[in-house]
C-alpha cells in the first residue's frame, strides 16, 4: 500500500496518490495532471478512480483532464450536480483499489456535496481518512463559500452533524489527511501540520470539542474574513469545466520578440513579472506587476488578476512553463506569450527600465524624523496591522490595491515607504502603485519582522506603545 501526499505550498493544497496491487486512485488533483500519470507509469499501476471531496473554490482541479487522459471516472459525493459526467456516490458506497477499500462518508457543511473518504487497508482495517475541507488540522472548513442558497449558519448546522455523526465516532488512531494546510483561506486558522490523527484532533481541534449546535454555529461562523475574489470563479470552473492545460500551454508558451511583446502590452495585456521580488526591484519592464514564484504566487495571482485578463510574462529563463502552470491552477489561463530572453533581452536592447528603491529599516528610522512628506504604507492584512504596526502607518491591504480609487487617495507629493511582514507582498504592492503612476516609493526590506527590531521606530500594539 502506498499513500503519497502531494503538497503545494503556494496554495496550501494537498492532493493524494494511492496505489495497491496494480491499481491507483487520485484525490483532489491539481490542474497539471501529468504528475499523477507519471507516478502511475513509474509504478506500473492504472489510475482507476479520481475522487473529489467537493467543488474546490481556491484552485482549479485536474479532475476533468485526468479523466480524459486516463479514462478513470470522477467520483463525487451525494448532492453533486456537475456540467460533465461524474459518478455521484451514495453515502456509504465502497470502491476498491487493489486490496484496499475506500468508503464514501457524506459530510456536508463546508459545501453541500462535501464528502470524506475512509480508506481500509489490506486487512480491511480503517487506516486513514481523506477529509477534504471538512476537517483540517486544528480547524474545519468555513461554511460561507458558495454552496447553493443556504446561509453560513445553515451550512454550519450541517457541519456540526457531519462532525458529530461521521468524524468523531471514528477510531483515534485513524490518520487524517486534509485537503489544505497552514495559510489556506478555506478555514480560519489551520494548524502548522498537513496531517494528524482523529484522536489528536478530538483532543486539540476547537471544532471537535463537546458543545451544543448553537455554540458550534456561533464559533464557526464568527471571525470570517471575506474570501478571496477568485473563489467563486474557481468553484464555478470546477463545476462547469475548463480548457485543456495543453491548449493553455500552446498559447502561453509563445516566445515574443520585444516588438511583439510591446504590441500585446499596448493592446491591454498586463505584464506579469514572475521573477523573485529581490530581482524585480533591481530592474523591470515599466508597468509590470510583480508576483514572484518564490512566494504564494498562485494565491496572489488569483486575488489580484481578473480571471480572463490577457497576460504577457517576464520570467527567469526556463521558468515560463512553471509560471503558466501555476497561474492555470487558479483559473488564470489567458496567457499570450512571454518575453523571449526575459528582462535581460529588454535591458540589453536599450528599452526603458524602471526600478524600485530598496531600503533597510535603519534608513526608515533615520528618515522618519526629518521628512514631513514621509508616508508609511503597511500592506498586511488588517488583523496583522492591529496586532502591531509602526506609529502613523496607514493600512492598505495588498488585496485592495487593484482598485484605482484606493491608490488615488495617495498624495503624489508624498514619499511612500511600503512594507509587509517579510518583503514579498510589499514588492507586489509597490509594482501596483507604480503602475498607477506614483514613483516616490521605497520598499522596506525584511518588512515588519525587521522593522520592529529597529529601536528608533515606535511600534503600536493593542495594549501599549513601545519606543
Amino acid at each position: 500500500m502506498e499513500i503519497k501526499q502531494l503538497y503545494t505550498n503556494c496554495l496550501s493544497e494537498a492532493a493524494y496518490f494511492i496505489a495497491n496491487e496494480g491499481e491507483a486512485a487520485v484525490i483532489d488533483p491539481l490542474r497539471d495532471v501529468d504528475t499523477y500519470i507519471e507516478m502511475a507509469n513509474e509504478r506500473g499501476v492504472k489510475i482507476k478512480y479520481i475522487f473529489e471531496t467537493h467543488f474546490h473554490a481556491d484552485f482549479v482541479s485536474g479532475h476533468i483532464e485526468l479523466s480524459q487522459k486516463t479514462g478513470a471516472p470522477i467520483i463525487y459525493g451525494p448532492d453533486t450536480k456537475a456540467a460533465f459526467k461524474v459518478h455521484v456516490a451514495k453515502d456509504g458506497e465502497v470502491f476498491t483499489v487493489g486490496k484496499l477499500s475506500i468508503k464514501t462518508l457524506h459530510t456536508p457543511g463546508h459545501t453541500l456535496e462535501s464528502t470524506c473518504y475512509l480508506l481500509n487497508d489490506e486487512s480491511d482495517t480503517p487506516y486513514c481518512i481523506f477529509t477534504g475541507d471538512t476537517l483540517f488540522v486544528g480547524d474545519v472548513g468555513r461554511p460561507d463559500l458558495f454552496s447553493g442558497n443556504l446561509t453560513k449558519e445553515e451550512l454550519a448546522e450541517k457541519m456540526y452533524d457531519s462532525l458529530n455523526n461521521k468524524i468523531k465516532p471514528l477510531h483515534d488512531n485513524i490518520i487524517v489527511y486534509p485537503a489544505h494546510g497552514p495559510g489556506s483561506s478555506c478555514g480560519k486558522n489551520l494548524g502548522p501540520d498537513t496531517f494528524s490523527t482523529i484522536g489528536n484532533q478530538k483532543a486539540t481541534n476547537y471544532a471537535l470539542q463537546d458543545m451544543t449546535k448553537d455554540e458550534f454555529v456561533n464559533i464557526v461562523t464568527s471571525g470570517l474574513n471575506a474570501p478571496p475574489a477568485y473563489f467563486p470563479i474557481n468553484a464555478r470552473i470546477n463545476k462547469e469545466g475548463y480548457d485543456s492545460l495543453d491548449l493553455v500551454y500552446s498559447k502561453g508558451l509563445e516566445a515574443l520578440s520585444i516588438d511583439a511583446f510591446k504590441e500585446k502590452a499596448e493592446n491591454n495585456a498586463w505584464i506579469l513579472d514572475t521573477r523573485t521580488s529581490i530581482t524585480f526591484t533591481e530592474g523591470f519592464v515599466p508597468g509590470s506587476i510583480s508576483i514572484g514564484l518564490d512566494g504564494r504566487f498562485a494565491e496572489w495571482a488569483g486575488i489580484l488578476i481578473p480571471n480572463k485578463q490577457a497576460l504577457v510574462l517576464v520570467t527567469e529563463p526556463g521558468k515560463e512553463k512553471e509560471s503558466i502552470t501555476r497561474l492555470a491552477r487558479v483559473g488564470i489561463d489567458n496567457i499570450q506569450g512571454y518575453l523571449d530572453g526575459g528582462f535581460d533581452a529588454w535591458k540589453n536592447s536599450g528599452e526603458t527600465v524602471d526600478i524600485i528603491i530598496d531600503i533597510d529599516p535603519d534608513e526608515l528610522a533615520m528618515d522618519i524624523p526629518h521628512d514631513p512628506r514621509l508616508e508609511i504604507i503597511d500592506v498586511r492584512k488588517p488583523s496583522e496591522f492591529e496586532a502591531g504596526h509602526v506609529k502613523g502607518a496607514h493600512n492598505m491591504p495588498l488585496d485592495t490595491l487593484t482598485d484605482p480609487l484606493k491608490i488615488a487617495l495617495l498624495e503624489e507629493e508624498n514619499n511612500f515607504y511600503i512594507h509587509c511582514a517579510g518583503g514579498y507582498r510589499s514588492v507586489i504592492a509597490a509594482s501596483l502603485i507604480k503602475r498607477q503612476g506614483l514613483h516616490n516609493l521605497r520598499n522596506v526590506l525584511g518588512g515588519f519582522g525587521k522593522i520592529k527590531d529597529e529601536k528608533r521606530i515606535t511600534i503600536v500594539t493593542p495594549d501599549k506603545v513601545n519606543a
